[in-house]
């Protein structure tokens, strides 16, 4: 495996296994969803890093828990229960229609029942799983260098994440988006959010209940390239026009983001140090036009 902790991502080198990991990410992250109890923001649903790919926590499964994970060291996906049992299935080059039927038959072979919303989230013209067999790409190398992409960013996530000691989201992928994302919280209460395409309404108003600055990566799509971005909801007066940091930072008004493209991260002397300061500097933004109570939110 590669050593490179930044390595080079351009979209349309790897775009067909992106679309597939992204609805396999989603298979597993439905089970989640339905298996476990509602937290706050939807935070039960999402997925975690870990140092062999990426994953759900225990999921409950009445007296036991299970996991499952997705190994991008030996490219399997690894379901494991609290009571010993433990299937696995090859990743490769299969559709997502075959995908979602090899999960389903593992799953109901440990005992586990679960029914799923088989209609995609959050993405354009969906196919329900297990229809979908034109997702069907499986680069391991290029889901590698994702995977070291993720963990790098995770990593500096947790060091942000850190110095709040605020209301602050775990470091997290939102399957849906298929981003990783880290979110403070002022603590105040924002204005009800207006629809999101893709998701329901009480979903986006449970999302954005309170005032955010949220922090995340995107590993592109739709032609565009991996990306950095950071928003405020609501986004406060003055919020643009912060000189945030490092250079090849923008604001987009499309968007309503802030953003920086990962391969100005990766190039950067310390890409780091680098991703650090468009974390911190993208809040200051939200803290300092929002009128923040700083001084009682961070370390």
């Amino acid at each position: 495996m590669s050593a490179d902790p930044w390595p080079p991502l351009p979209y349309a080198e790897w775009a067909d296994t992106c679309e597939t990991l992204h609805m396999w990410s989603q298979v597993v992250g439905k089970v989640r969803m339905e298996k476990t109890p509602p937290v706050n923001h939807t935070w039960h649903v999402t997925l975690y890093v870990h140092s062999r790919g990426i994953g759900t926590s225990p999921i409950p499964d009445g007296a036991r828990t299970f996991d499952v994970d997705f190994d991008f060291v030996t490219h399997r996906l690894c379901i494991a229960t609290s009571d010993g049992q433990r299937r696995e299935i090859a990743l490769r080059p299969m559709s997502v229609a075959d995908f979602y039927a090899a999960m389903m038959a593992a799953l109901r072979e440990l005992g586990i029942e679960v029914t799923i919303s088989t209609l995609p989230s959050e993405v354009a013209n969906p196919v329900r799983f297990e229809d979908d067999r034109q997702h069907r790409s499986y680069d391991a190398e290029a889901v590698e260098r994702f995977w070291r992409v993720l963990v790098g960013t995770c990593r500096v996530m947790n060091r942000f994440r850190s110095r709040f000691i605020g209301k602050v989201g775990p470091a997290h992928l939102f399957w849906g988006g298929f981003d990783l994302a880290v979110t403070r919280f002022s603590g105040r209460l924002a204005p009800d959010h207006p629809p999101m395409p893709g998701l329901p309404l009480r979903v986006v108003r449970d999302a954005y209940s309170h005032e955010v600055s949220s922090a995340g990566f995107w590993p592109g799509g739709s032609g565009a390239d991996a990306v950095f971005y950071s928003y405020a909801y609501p986004e406060p007066p003055g919020y643009p026009d912060w000189p945030v940091r490092p250079a090849g930072t923008f604001y987009s008004p499309e968007m309503r983001e802030f953003l920086l493209p990962y391969e100005a991260v990766r190039t950067a002397p310390s890409p780091d140090d680098a991703l650090l300061e468009f974390f911190q500097s993208t809040y200051e933004a939200a803290a300092e036009r929002g009128g923040w109570a700083r001084k009682e939110l961070e370390r």
